[in-house]
């Protein structure tokens, strides 16, 4: 019993880590209206800064994905730290746009050490057999850490001094604090090899593994494409359409769809692991449409509504997705195979952020969002179609 307890211990422990990093990630969204105030820069630049930190974490994810299956997840997960620290860093020091896309990129590479090393660490450090719980908690840790970077930001800018500072300053003590667990963890890779084995990654999966991984990739790259826009665009959107000036509404309001992706990984479990797929693809479809609905209306309560129902839908499905490819791969790959959907995930992130931004400066903001929700639309009913054809193989 106490080996069970000391397990659980540390897996919460390595999810808390996991959150204070994906929270540095998402900490500029409610500020990059003030950093538009102070450097002059257009909607097409937010939409690029933010696809920046995109582009960091695929990149890392390719190169250096499986690195944590080779020389262990702690070091890894420290150099993660680092350069979170070297980005909060740099939006102290910020002085121009510059500096804003270097500290996006650091951040990015961070976010690409951490997912699919501090995803496979939470769930080795869980007590034997609660591979199913320990997704959830790393899941959660990331969707928890990525909603509470917004709202920290904007209730430290809304109600303290210093709004382009203090929320960097408060999060450079926490990756201190989580630097200083991380070390009293274990190492949880027992045969560690040289970096020098660690190889790029090329876009392959293993066998078992490829017959579960198309209608989960399908499923990531919706629910982060959605995320990526919600988290890039609608801080402007509030403030422009709505008069919303509040940057902790703003903040709030972003912090929503993912909190709301976190109810949704819990709520798994009385759906089915079978089902979570189709059903979560299907309530990111009802969050695309109230999505339209605020954009054509200008109505705030269908803003918050589409935050919590496509949140919801992205949690439902990526919980799903997640957990079928951790069981599909081996044990010496896993932390490889997990990188990759969260490869397909960033593309989703990014390239639809960019062509957002792209259409917003040529037909306005909330044309540029139609645009984008109508093709989103179209990607998920082609993946519940794929899903109820074919459904993923998944076990209870």
């Amino acid at each position: 019993m106490d080996g069970v307890r000391r397990g659980w211990s540390q897996c919460l422990l390595g999810g808390a880590v996991f959150a204070v990093c994906m929270a540095g990630t998402t900490l500029p969204t409610p500020l990059y209206n003030l950093y538009q105030q102070k450097f002059d820069f257009s909607e097409l630049m937010v939409t690029v800064v933010y696809a920046v930190y995109a582009f960091g974490v695929i990149g890392m994810l390719l190169l250096a994905g499986n690195a944590s299956d080779a020389v262990g997840r702690r070091p890894v997960l420290l150099c993660g730290l680092g350069f979170a620290a070297v980005s909060a860093v740099l939006f102290l020091c910020a002085t121009g746009l510059g500096w804003l896309y270097a500290g996006r990129l650091l951040s990015g590479l961070s976010a690409g050490l951490f997912t699919g090393a501090a995803t496979a660490y939470v769930i080795d450090l869980a007590p034997h057999g609660s591979g199913s719980r320990a997704t959830l908690v790393a899941t959660a840790a990331n969707m928890g850490g990525l909603g509470c970077g917004p709202l920290l930001a904007g209730l430290l800018a809304q109600y303290a001094p210093w709004p382009l500072y203090l929320p960097f300053a408060v999060h450079l003590v926490l990756v201190a604090c989580s630097a200083a667990v991380l070390l009293r963890l274990p190492e949880t890779v027992g045969e560690r090899r040289s970096l020098r084995t660690v190889r790029p990654q090329r876009p392959g999966l293993p066998a078992q593994v490829r017959p579960v991984f198309g209608p989960a990739a399908i499923a990531a790259f919706v629910g982060f494409a959605l995320f990526g826009v919600f988290t890039a665009v609608s801080p402007a959107f509030l403030e422009h359409s709505l008069d919303v000036h509040s940057r902790a509404l703003s903040g709030l309001v972003v912090a929503l769809a993912f909190f709301a992706s976190t109810a949704g990984q819990l709520a798994v479990g009385a759906i089915g692991l079978g089902r979570s797929l189709t059903v979560g693809c299907a309530a990111l479809l009802g969050g695309l449409a109230l999505l339209a609905g605020a954009l054509r209306w200008d109505l705030l309560v269908l803003v918050v509504l589409s935050a919590i129902v496509g949140g919801a839908g992205q949690g439902i499905s990526f919980r799903g997705a997640l957990s079928a490819v951790t069981r599909a791969s081996p044990d010496h790959q896993r932390a490889a195979v997990i990188s990759m959907l969260f490869v397909v995930a960033y593309v989703g992130i990014s390239v639809p952020v960019i062509g957002t931004g792209v259409l917003a400066d040529r037909i306005g903001l909330e044309g540029a969002g139609l645009v984008f929700i109508a093709c989103m639309a179209v990607l998920v009913l082609g993946a519940v179609l794929y899903l109820l054809r074919r459904p993923a193989p998944a076990r209870t």
